[in-house]
Order: C-alpha cells, then structure tokens, then sequence
C-alpha cells in the first residue's frame, strides 16, 4: 500500500466526514481473508520436501602411488559443515573404491536412490599445488594404470560412438571468482584418463528424471593436514584450506540450482 501523501486523493469515506467506511459482507471478508491462511503441518512439510535440495559430495579412497587420499576426509566434512547458506541443504557423502567397478555399480545407485540436484566430486592430483576446476569429461581411459584392485580396462574408450568430450554442468566462471579468493585455482579442459575423468564422464552422461541439474569434477593437491611454515609466497592448500574452497563451491552451486 502506498502511504497517504498530497498526491494520493483521499477516498469518500474520508472527504464525507465518516469515521470508518462500511463494514464489508461476511463472505467478502472470508474470501479475502482466504489467500492468508496458514498452510497445515502436512501441506507445510509437503512443500518443504519438494523445494529441499539433495547435494551428493564424492571422493575416493588411496589407490597405487597414493596411500593418502585427503578427498576422503573433505567430503565429511563438507557434508557437516555448518553454514547458513546450508540450511536445510540435504548433503550425501560417499567415498568410492578407486575402481572402475565400484563406480559402475555404485554411482547409478546412488543417483537413482537420492535424486540429487548437484553431484561435487572431487579427486586427488598429486602432482600439482593448486585446484583444478574441471570443464569436461574426457571419452578415453589408460591401458597403463591398473585401478587399487588391480583391474585395467579392456578398451581405450568409455563410451564407443559418443563425441571425444562432455562439458560439465555447472557455472565455471562463478566458481572460479568464490574460490580463487581462498585458494589457487585454475581451470582445466583435461581431466586426465583414470578414475577421476572416469567418474566425471559417467555422472555427466547421466539422463532421465533422476539424473542431477549440475554436475562439476575438482581435482586437490595432496594437501598436508597440517600448514607447514614457509617464507615462499606460494604454497600447497592444506586441509582447512581444502574445506573452505569446497565449501565456497558448494554455496555457489547451492545457489545456482535453487535459480533454476
């Protein structure tokens, strides 16, 4: 309602010298009072769980030349980490074998069964001191690598007759600009050829009602659990390093798949 000023004309009632205008009929009076009911416990928990959004966070366990896979850890705690921005966020955290089978049999079950809005995966790159925002899922695989039970896989490909790359869903560009603020973090077009591009194709070419709106592979450093002090301007993220820019990440995700 617009307050009364010198530009608002004053109605009849007012001009006429009445003190109140007419009483409104009583069904008038119900029918207006109608779109401010209360919704019942039922219907509010009803809306509740269709606007709830289902976040699925996942790792992997060591695998050859990585007896330590801190991916493991920061999924729990990004699962149970508390926030505003989280506030009745459902989060679902799962820690793979760094196999090939394990992500065959689990990864549909798990999307079936939980219908998440976003999947956050993360996997470990050893080799770098930065974060590495995945933007594709690459169709190949290594012969040379065997998976952490010994297995290899029989052909090159993932996925015989589908285009060599498939674009992650999820906004780049966003990410980027919460977490560089945290941590280095640089974009990548190559997710690599193991399980860590194995998975990320898989959950990408995910279809149908159940399969999620944003899908996005990170790549961490093998981050120490504890900072070591250093006088070098640049240095590998640690663990707290690690949950502060998953969970900047995960708001701007949140956030992306409530607009959609």
């Amino acid at each position: 309602m617009r307050p009364f000023d010198e530009t608002c004309r004053a109605p009849s009632w007012f001009e006429s010298g009445n003190r109140k205008p007419r009483e409104q009929p009583e069904r008038m009076k119900k029918s207006a009072q109608g779109s401010g009911r209360r919704a019942s416990p039922r219907n509010t928990g009803r809306i509740a769980a269709a606007s709830q959004l289902t976040v699925l966070i996942t790792g992997f366990g060591p695998f050859p030349g990585a007896p330590f896979n801190p991916t493991s850890a920061l999924v729990a705690k990004l699962a149970n980490l508390k926030r505003p921005t989280f506030a009745g966020l459902r989060r679902v955290a799962h820690v793979f074998r760094t196999s090939y089978a394990a992500v065959d049999a689990e990864l549909p079950e798990l999307i079936e069964r939980h219908r998440p809005d976003v999947v956050l995966m993360f996997g470990l790159a050893s080799c770098t001191k930065f974060l590495r925002l995945e933007t594709r899922a690459c169709n190949t695989r290594s012969w040379l690598l065997a998976d952490a039970i010994g297995a290899v896989p029989a052909q090159r490909g993932i996925a015989s007759g589908a285009p060599s790359t498939l674009r992650g869903r999820a906004p780049f560009a966003a990410l980027r600009t919460a977490v560089s603020r945290r941590v280095p973090l640089r974009l990548s077009h190559n997710a690599g050829r193991y399980l860590c591009n194995y998975l990320y194709w898989r959950a990408a070419e995910s279809k149908g009602p159940s399969a999620p709106r944003l899908v996005v592979f990170v790549h961490v450093p093998n981050a120490p659990r504890r900072s070591k002090p250093t006088t070098a301007r640049a240095r590998a993220p640690t663990a707290s390093d690690l949950v502060r820019a998953g969970a900047a990440m995960l708001g701007v995700l949140v956030a992306a798949a409530r607009r959609r």
